[in-house]
């Protein structure tokens, strides 16, 4: 089966706001090869990964994507794995070109899957999908009664765990966000679980970090989710140090690109929770390096996840199979972009569970009147010649 067109689909909300929510755009691949298509989704600025695609060369190590994709044959996992390394070699310069590639990964695992007809966590070698406990992602309320009230929500819905992330926390005194934590844990209740997404507001700063440790312990967190940027190794495993005595476990690794960077996270950050975002890293082949070595070290798989039902399940695959890593990352919180284009496809059952489809490829498919809906003209020029105009969408 030969790879014989890739379509990128620049979507986005009438307005995006300055807030923390990766779901008020998206950038879809469509991958055409032996009569089928898969579909994958990119977690970047829509433009720049579609310019990664397109764009001239450079010099030999800094070519566009296409030049390692297009027309070549994809039968096995193995191909897969082939052309994500071919990538990697030729566009080494092209920093963009990790986020370009994991969406057309994902997509090329979509498609080998409906080709074989078997589910895409099958073709990784797991016997069975084991469901996954869903935490309910959401932002911080711009005040503690905001907070509150999403808690009780949540709760309320019947999800186990809430995580809250980004918007003022971090950003005031450590009694506003010690107020938002006692808000957090009161909405939640005293058996629900609390997981706090710091959204890297403290760049490499061990101190402030250090000062919100008691309100996370006394409000009984499970996690800190990156308190700093990934490549602050030093200040992670200062902090975790500290940390671990009181209960307290880091999570970090959304912002890994490749598998060596949330190597040095596993290794060198004292994470107990490594988060993997497929639309980022490189794709299903990357992530599913990424668990297999994170349950090496005894280090916690979780999915990171904030845009579509696409992208959750793409996110779900590389560790579908494993009993010990349980947590799924949900977004709960979605733009009406992204409940437009998925319609929900993966909901929590009685129990809370996620369950992976068991369809060929992802089993999700992407809504097209949801597409011609958001879908953002545009057009990219170089010189005389249009290397990107925005496809048509068919009916």
């Amino acid at each position: 089966m030969k790879i014989e067109a890739v379509d990128f689909f620049y979507l986005s909300m009438p307005e995006v706001r300055d807030i923390g929510d990766g779901s008020q755009d998206a950038l879809l691949v469509r991958v055409s090869g032996g009569g089928l298509v898969g579909w994958g989704e990119c977690e970047a600025a829509p433009l720049v990964s579609i310019a990664a695609w397109n764009c001239p060369m450079s010099h030999s190590a800094c070519k566009p994507v296409s030049a390692s994709v297009l027309g070549q044959e994809v039968n096995s996992p193995n191909d897969i794995r082939r052309i994500n390394a071919l990538v990697r070699a030729h566009s080494l310069d092209l920093l963009q070109a990790d986020h370009t590639l994991s969406g057309v990964d994902v997509a090329l695992w979509d498609l080998l899957g409906k080709r074989l007809e078997a589910p895409v966590y099958r073709l990784l070698s797991h016997d069975r999908a084991t469901p996954k406990s869903a935490y309910a992602s959401v932002l911080f309320g711009d005040t503690p009664h905001q907070t509150f009230e999403k808690a009780h929500t949540s709760r309320q819905a019947g999800y186990r765990a809430v995580k809250f992330g980004w918007g003022p926390f971090g950003r005031g005194s450590v009694n506003d966000d010690t107020e938002q934590l006692h808000a957090a844990r009161e909405g939640l209740g005293e058996d629900g679980i609390l997981l706090v997404d710091a959204g890297t507001v403290w760049g490499d700063d061990v101190e402030q970090a250090r000062l919100r440790l008691p309100a996370l312990q006394a409000c009984r967190a499970l996690w800190l989710e990156e308190p700093f940027t990934s490549g602050a190794l030093e200040s992670y495993r200062k902090l975790a140090a500290e940390a671990q005595p009181i209960g307290l476990r880091l999570a970090g690794g959304e912002g890994c690109h490749n598998f060596d960077q949330a190597k040095n996270m596993i290794d060198y950050a004292g994470l107990g929770f490594v988060q993997i975002d497929t639309g980022r890293i490189g794709g299903i082949t990357s992530a599913y390096q990424v668990a297999d070595y994170a349950r090496a070290k005894g280090v916690q798989f979780v999915n990171h996840t904030f845009t579509t039902h696409l992208a959750l399940s793409a996110s779900l695959q590389p560790f579908a199979g494993s009993m010990a890593d349980s947590l799924c990352e949900y977004p709960a919180e979605p733009s009406s972009l992204a409940r437009d284009l998925d319609g929900g496809a993966l909901q929590p059952d009685s129990n809370g569970d996620i369950r992976i489809p068991e369809s060929p490829g992802l089993g999700v498919e992407p809504n097209l009147a949801a597409i011609r809906k958001y879908l953002v003209d545009a057009e990219i020029r170089v010189g005389n010649r249009v290397i990107y105009r925005s496809p048509e969408v068919p009916e």
